[in-house]
């Protein structure tokens, strides 16, 4: 078993959840939600200081959000489960399979989680009318979104006591960034001392990533601490796993 073993299994689970109508809605439904009463509703009331439309603002930030609690809820969940309750983590550990084979097979699952919840907010917008430049440096910063809480949520598999704990993490951490990093309102009408924390979060700078796809010094920033923080989620990932003992 190796890591592309582990990334086939959670694709097949993924693969049977996809023929669920229900499924696919209770993922998506949020951000469809907010792009249809925001977008379409507020949105024709709202002038934004760029001269952008609304809905051009709003949708980079759903496509954000999408890729960030779709990527981590799917590992984090997935783990929680199978350490808990189906005992199918242990499975892994018992195997000749690295810790860093773990976190690459979770961790991609998790990925294509989030660009699949992205690609169909994506095109939703497009169809209602938003305008979108797609460039290298858009791709990046989903890729590394998707990555960043792919493997958060790896962490957060492995630590959590109870699915209540994966609850408690999404409530004071995933949450939060989705409304304060910039996904309905920019990051300069919150007060100085509140942007300051913003910017150490990493939607905020996917969301700068995806609104403004040019390269330059504030993208290369961006970038930098997105890498970082992947690099640091994955790390822990890798020590949980060497450490793990239940």
């Amino acid at each position: 078993m190796n890591w592309d073993t582990i990334f086939l299994k959670e694709m097949l689970l993924f693969q049977r959840r996809l023929l669920r109508l229900g499924y696919v809605m209770s993922s998506l439904f949020a951000p469809l939600l907010y792009m249809v009463a925001f977008g379409l509703g507020l949105g024709k009331r709202v002038a934004m200081r760029s001269g952008v439309t609304y809905l051009d603002f709003l949708l980079p930030g759903l496509v954000a959000m999408s890729s960030m609690t779709n990527s981590y809820t799917w590992v984090a969940n997935s783990l929680n489960m199978g350490r808990l309750y189906f005992r199918t983590f242990q499975i892994y550990l018992q195997t000749p399979v690295s810790p860093w084979e773990i976190v690459a097979g979770q961790t991609m699952a998790g990925m294509v989680r989030g660009l699949f919840a992205s690609l169909v907010i994506l095109g939703l917008g497009l169809v209602l009318g938003s305008h979108l430049h797609f460039t290298m440096v858009f791709v990046l910063g989903l890729l590394l979104n998707s990555l960043v809480f792919a493997a958060f949520g790896v962490v957060v598999g492995l630590k959590s006591k109870s699915h209540e704990d994966t609850a408690t993490f999404t409530n004071f951490f995933i949450l939060p960034m989705a409304f304060f990093c910039g996904t309905f309102f920019p990051v300069d009408s919150m007060p100085w001392w509140a942007q300051k924390i913003i910017y150490l979060l990493p939607l905020t700078h996917t969301n700068q990533l995806l609104r403004s796809p040019t390269w330059g010094q504030e993208t290369i920033v961006s970038l930098v601490l997105l890498v970082a923080t992947a690099g640091l989620c994955v790390a822990l990932s890798i020590l949980f796993i060497r450490r793990y003992s239940e």
